[in-house]
């Protein structure tokens, strides 16, 4: 008997949609940046040694994904986490790597 075949729910779609804006190094290592509190975009840009500009830019699709907020102070704009539960999946993400690759390669398949 063939199996049904599922449909994409939008809570699906909004899933992939999540996981794609994360997708680029830049925007993980910024979010790893904000774990420990907010920031204006020019400490990003040093502590990532890119461009104020390219910040700029992700932190707008982070901005757009509600992953981060930004609040004006004088003349800097700083970012700050949405909801600290995204870089805690980001960490189980990791720890998730580290374990398959702490395991012989042998023992290494598909689940």
């Amino acid at each position: 008997m063939a199996r049904k075949k599922e449909q994409v729910t939008p809570w699906d779609e909004m899933h992939a949609s999540v996981c794609k804006a994360l997708t680029h190094p830049v925007r993980i290592q910024i979010l790893g940046l904000l774990r420990q509190g907010d920031l204006p975009v020019g400490e990003i840009a040093r502590a990532t040694g890119r461009s104020q500009p390219n910040v700029s830019q992700h932190l707008n699709v982070m901005r757009t994904k509600g992953f981060v907020t930004a609040r004006r102070s004088g003349s800097n704009v700083y970012y700050g986490l949405t909801d600290v539960r995204l870089v805690r999946a980001l960490d189980l993400i990791r720890e998730a790597m580290a374990t398959r690759e702490s395991r012989p390669a042998a023992s290494r398949t598909r689940r």
